[in-house]
């Protein structure tokens, strides 16, 4: 793992994975460097709407399709706060380019955009991120905690949520049905 940018990657959490926050879920990485990572759980849809987000941050949106999507976990940190994942760059005020197809902003922005059908078409928005700090992500894989895996965006944005675990794994060309708890090193 060393050496290795995992950025534009998918984790996916390992049947051993106790952490409530990640058991079951895909993570798609966006930033890794020595200093750690960053990433937002995909595949985790929660009960809130992004109407009643847009009401929280007095946005206005007409869009009944757009007002009725879920907002995603997308991890334990920063809960509070907003990060949307998606495919066209833009000119948003803060962003993070994750690969040639993906970014990643945080800034309100993106979502006054989105409310009026003028933002990104491919995007989900999730409250929350997962963060490593040095090494930590590294150690986990080591431990059998993550599969990686390429991630597209194709993939990202057009796979349902509820299937992405298995679609990404079907990309390794395994099952999860044929994952084990036990790890093993030669």
């Amino acid at each position: 793992m060393q050496g290795s940018c995992l950025a534009g990657h998918f984790l996916i959490a390992m049947p051993a994975m106790e952490d409530p926050n990640f058991k079951g879920t895909v993570t798609y990485i966006c930033e890794h460097s020595e200093q750690g990572a960053l990433g937002v759980v995909v595949n985790r849809q929660t009960n809130l709407t992004m109407a009643t987000l847009f009401d929280q941050i007095e946005v206005s949106s007409p869009d009944v399709a757009i007002n009725a999507r879920k907002v995603h976990f997308g991890g334990p940190v920063s809960v509070e706060h907003g990060f949307v994942l998606h495919r066209s760059h833009g000119n948003w005020n803060s962003s993070i380019v994750v690969s040639d197809e993906v970014s990643l902003t945080t800034s309100k922005d993106i979502l006054e955009a989105l409310a009026v059908g003028n933002g990104p078409t491919d995007w989900l928005l999730t409250l929350g991120y997962a963060g490593w700090s040095a090494g930590q992500l590294e150690e986990e894989i080591v431990a059998n905690a993550w599969l990686t895996v390429e991630a597209s965006a194709d993939l990202l944005f057009d796979t349902p949520c509820e299937a992405l675990c298995e679609v990404a794994m079907q990309k390794l060309g395994i099952s999860k049905f044929a994952l084990s708890n036990i790890a093993g090193h030669a």
